[in-house]
């Protein structure tokens, strides 16, 4: 498990709890498995960041920094945390102690290049990736190999994380185009 989900399934844990305790109305517990913890978009805002406030306020029937307010509290007695901070209308900001960083170095290590990879498989339903190639009737440019790299790429690390994929690649060999290219 990366760092990302570890935090995660202890977000939702917690979520729970403020529920149970009623910190937090229970209608919260109903978007506990959707909540999220991805890196920061801006990497000066932390080492991980969450929306949760965000996702549970409609549930809560609560303003989001009420919410954010409350999850952060609890967030700050992680032992992997060394600061919160809320930031707009409540997202969640973490810096992660040094310390928890370094101890899973022998972890990335030791698991190499399936660090990541999902232990099971994720969602058994199929993910289609389409990406198109070269239209055959007009000029090439660089765009139509990015397209095909980057939905090979995507394709490979869907798979990687434990989704089962299917990939097409449409060759544009058919249409109005390729009629008006033959009649020429």
């Amino acid at each position: 498990m990366d760092i990302f989900a570890s935090l995660q399934t202890k977000l939702a844990g917690d979520v729970l709890a403020l529920a149970k305790s009623g910190a937090l109305p229970a209608a919260v517990t109903e978007k506990t498995d959707t909540l999220i913890v991805e890196p920061p978009r801006d990497p000066s805002h932390g080492d991980a960041a969450t929306p949760a406030a965000l996702m549970l306020a409609k549930l809560a029937k609560s303003k989001p920094r009420d919410i954010a307010d409350i999850i952060a509290e609890k967030m700050a007695a992680w032992p992997e945390v060394a600061s919160v901070d809320i930031a707009g209308p409540g997202f969640i900001n973490l810096r992660l102690e040094a310390d928890y960083v370094v101890q899973l170095i022998p972890s990335v290590l030791a698991q190499g290049l399936r660090y990541g990879q999902a232990a099971e498989p994720g969602d058994s339903s199929p993910i289609n990736v389409e990406y198109v190639s070269a239209n055959p009737t007009g000029p090439l440019h660089m765009g139509h190999c990015r397209g095909a790299v980057f939905g090979d790429a995507l394709a490979s690390l869907l798979e990687f994380a434990g989704h089962q994929v299917t990939r097409e690649y449409y060759i544009n060999d058919a249409g109005s185009q390729i009629a008006t290219l033959a009649r020429s």
